[in-house]
């Protein structure tokens, strides 16, 4: 079942000010009709700001098409990149692509960066600012799943239970979290990048 994700971002001032956040705005666009995954492609890569989603059989090629082919040789799954501190480090200083588009997260259906991947690439890398920079709110295909995740784009990540990052969050998730903890384990419906 494809992934139906369109970018969001909170409408004024208002609700900027009600919730104490600032997200800097994806441009929304119509989402992409998505290839259906066969059941091998297990590991997904949205585009936030077209919502074009694209699912693989490894994350090598996941990571490849989040990367814009920057990076083609990434491990083969999840749980070894975690693993991998050299490849870490070229992911942190992959340039930005001609788009502007980072790796800003991955999210895993299980603990121990397990079972299907979700990964975001966004517009840009986080400011480190002390302000969530780019929300996103999960399809109803990722909702409530994310046991695991992968901070990229010196991204911390913030999870919660509610579309428009609403309800009580959890994090920030600053490093790679293989058991993201009881609260928002299977639960989150929303990101904050930050």
């Amino acid at each position: 079942m494809p992934l139906r994700t369109t970018p969001r971002r909170f409408a004024g001032a208002t609700a900027a000010v009600a919730t104490g956040l600032v997200c800097a705005p994806w441009a929304p666009s119509a989402s992409a009709a998505a290839p259906e995954p066969s059941a091998a492609a297990r590991h997904c890569v949205v585009d936030a700001r077209s919502g074009q989603q694209s699912c693989f059989g490894t994350f090598t090629e996941a990571v490849e098409r989040a990367t814009g082919g920057r990076i083609a040789d990434a491990p083969t799954t999840p749980g070894a990149a975690a693993a991998a501190k050299s490849f870490r480090a070229e992911a942190a200083q992959a340039d930005v692509g001609a788009r502007g588009d980072v790796i800003q997260g991955t999210f895993f259906d299980d603990k121990d960066f397990t079972g299907a991947s979700l990964t975001i690439s966004g517009p840009g890398l986080c400011e480190k600012d002390g302000w969530v920079n780019w929300q996103y709110d999960l399809d109803d295909d990722w909702k409530n799943r994310v046991s695991s995740v992968q901070p990229w784009g010196d991204c911390a990540i913030w999870l919660y239970p509610e579309p428009n990052l609403g309800g009580d969050r959890d994090g920030p998730f600053d490093e790679n979290t293989a058991d993201i903890g009881q609260m928002m384990n299977d639960r989150a419906q929303s990101i904050g990048f930050s």
